[in-house]
Order: C-alpha cells, then structure tokens, then sequence
C-alpha cells in the first residue's frame, strides 16, 4: 500500500509561482513512475507531467511544457511540481499518482494506468 500526501497548494496571481509536494508514506517508493494530474472545475482530470523513477525521464503536457518542472527526491520518497509563470487556467485540483506496474510511454497521460492517488491540493490562480 502506497499513501501520497500533497502540499503547497494556494492562492497566487498570474505570473506567480508555486511548489507542489507529495509524500509517499511508508516503505521506499518501489513503483515505475510518479506524476502529477490536475481537475478543474467541472471538467476531468488531464494528465500534467510525469516522472520516471528508474531513469528520472520527464514528460509533461503541452499545457504546461517550459513552465512546470516535475523533481523528485529518492532519500525521501518525494516528489515536486514547481510551477512558474503560473495562468489562471492552471487553477484546479492538483494530486500526484503513482504507477507500480511496468511504464509504459504510450499510456503515460491516462488516469488508469496510476494505482495510487493522492487526495489533492488546490491550486488558484487570480488574474
């Protein structure tokens, strides 16, 4: 069982900045990937970036490609979303998935292919 914890979360105006964390409760983190989602309101919940854990290879969404920069720190089975030059259409629900299977490329963006979820932090953006 994985446990995921987000922080950071917050009001900042367009143009700011701000730092995600999520926090893996319990033994090392052993799955394939660690990525971060977001749901606005009203809509689904759409894939943002992701990491690989063995390689430490990133993919994000064209959305937030040169802005958002996902990290990770292995001594303390975290990761990390910062978030610059931030848009009011950033604001949503942030929450960090984990995948313990095989990683695939093909399915990275996809909701199903995450066994573990955290309970999400807001994130707003005022103009």
């Amino acid at each position: 069982q994985v446990q995921l914890v987000e922080s950071g979360g917050g009001l900042v105006q367009a143009g700011g900045s701000l730092r995600l964390s999520c926090a893996t409760s319990g033994r090392t983190f052993s799955g394939s990937a660690m990525a971060w989602f977001r749901q606005a309101p009203g809509k689904g919940r759409v894939f943002v970036g992701v990491i690989e854990w063995e390689r430490g290879k990133k993919y994000y969404a064209d959305s937030v490609q040169g802005r958002f920069t996902v990290s990770r720190d292995n001594a303390k089975n975290a990761v990390y979303l910062q978030m610059n030059r931030l848009k009011t259409e950033d604001t949503a629900v942030y929450y960090c998935a984990a995948r313990m299977g095989f990683f695939r490329d093909e399915s990275m963006t996809w909701t199903s292919e995450y066994d573990y979820w955290g309970q999400g932090t807001q994130v707003t953006v005022s103009s």
